[in-house]
């Protein structure tokens, strides 16, 4: 098992690239890149728990989907906002001390969800969950740019990446199976245990982080800002963030519906969708990180952004069909957006200077949370429900999705990667 060194700068230079940085504190950096995927797991978890809840939040308090609506975006747009602050002081703070901080206040946004009495409440714990949960995931991709070297970081990331395929293998399905048989509660309880725990081992074995400190001035917030949007590639990350979430969050929200209303699912058998997607992903995605790094990562987007138009144009029109036939479909439609998706982060985490990866990876977090309310906005003005109960216009959000998808590819070859 290899080992990585929080690395600083030699005095000779200033600089903080990857290949002049000497060794202070030893880790390895499997154990540091496990307890980053757990934190990521019970992020990404705590986030999409919700969407299956759905039908039984709507009965218990009785609220109309629009309501429930507001349950979601209330986590998305919190967690917006957090991004977009926490971007004026991340990089002055040693990465353990914020990451455990942001962590901690995480773990009390969740056992509040679980406490939660009311429908106006859990929207309120829902806004604290996301002002830290929001943050965290930005913090995470900043601490494996730092830690990890540029010819390892797709590896790394797609390591990292795979707690989503980890939450849709066991955790959907177990918390699903948990407020079936209690309540709705049951799977927050079950989080805040998780967090707790994790925080835990972070507490104990993750060194202090303190490389992007040296020699990095304290910048006022209007400077920080200036820093990040004066520079022409790291719009071109945030544009690439906008353009893939518009290529993912138009359709994504609109699959469980889809295959319900239209193609004859029960609601019980979504989960197959998210298990044999999750597992599927679970190996492909790491590849596609093992593939970034060794033909390069752009190169491996591109071929995957362009083998990912067929599943979304497939998933997007399916007709009433067999099941397995299905579930074929919608596991390939997973494994491209996996493909996909981290060789396009590991590119944006290298496209930003240690000494601003922080403030940027906020930023990014921030743009990203807002871009994903916005898609999933857009594609329901498209997507219409007829008098039977089926969902009309979802080809058309797998066309817009197809095309944005080719814009990414032009705007991926913008990118240039710094560290």
């Amino acid at each position: 098992m290899s080992e990585f060194q929080e690395r600083a700068p030699q005095a000779s230079t200033g600089s903080l690239g990857a290949d002049q940085l000497v060794p202070k504190v030893a880790i390895r950096e499997g154990l540091l890149l496990f307890i980053l995927a757990a934190i990521q797991f019970t992020n990404v978890m705590d986030f999409v728990i919700m969407m299956p809840l759905g039908p039984q939040l709507m009965r218990v308090f009785d609220i109309n989907p629009s309501q429930f609506g507001l349950v979601v975006s209330a986590y998305t747009f919190s967690a917006a906002i957090s991004g977009f602050c926490s971007a004026f002081y991340i990089d002055r703070l040693d990465r353990k001390k914020a990451l455990l901080g942001l962590y901690l206040g995480f773990a009390i946004g969740t056992a509040l969800c679980a406490l939660a009495p009311t429908f106006e409440l859990l929207v309120a714990a829902r806004v604290v969950a996301g002002l830290f949960g929001g943050v965290l995931g930005a913090l995470v991709l900043a601490i494996i740019g730092d830690a990890i070297p540029e010819e390892r970081r797709g590896a790394a990331t797609g390591k990292v990446m795979a707690s989503f395929s980890i939450a849709s293998i066991a955790g959907i399905p177990v918390g699903l199976y948990l407020a079936s048989k209690t309540s709705w509660h049951a799977p927050f309880y079950l989080l805040a245990g998780m967090s707790l725990l994790v925080l835990g081992l972070a507490m104990k074995f993750l060194p202090e982080l303190k490389g992007h400190l040296t020699n990095a001035p304290h910048e006022k917030p209007h400077t920080v800002l200036l820093n990040i949007f004066r520079k022409k590639n790291l719009l071109w990350a945030l544009l690439l963030v906008v353009i893939l979430q518009l290529a993912g969050f138009t359709v994504v929200p609109f699959v469980s519906p889809y295959m319900v209303a239209n193609i004859g699912f029960e609601e019980t058998e979504l989960s197959y969708i998210y298990l044999f997607g999750g597992l599927a992903t679970v190996v492909t995605s790491q590849m596609a990180g093992r593939l970034a790094d060794k033909y390069g990562k752009k190169r491996v987007y591109i071929i995957s952004a362009l083998f990912s138009i067929i599943p979304i144009l497939a998933i997007t029109h399916l007709p009433r069909m067999e099941h397995y036939l299905v579930f074929i479909v919608t596991t390939l439609f997973f494994i491209v957006f996996g493909a996909r998706f981290v060789p396009a982060m590991s590119l944006i985490t290298s496209s930003v200077e240690p000494k601003q990866r922080g403030s940027f990876m906020s930023i990014n977090s921030s743009v990203q949370q807002a871009a994903s309310g916005i898609a999933a906005f857009v594609s329901g003005l498209i997507v219409q429900k007829a008098s039977n109960g089926q969902l009309l216009h979802f080809g058309t959000v797998g066309i817009l999705a197809s095309v944005a998808t080719v814009i990414s590819i032009f705007v991926i070859l913008k990118l240039k990667p710094v560290s």
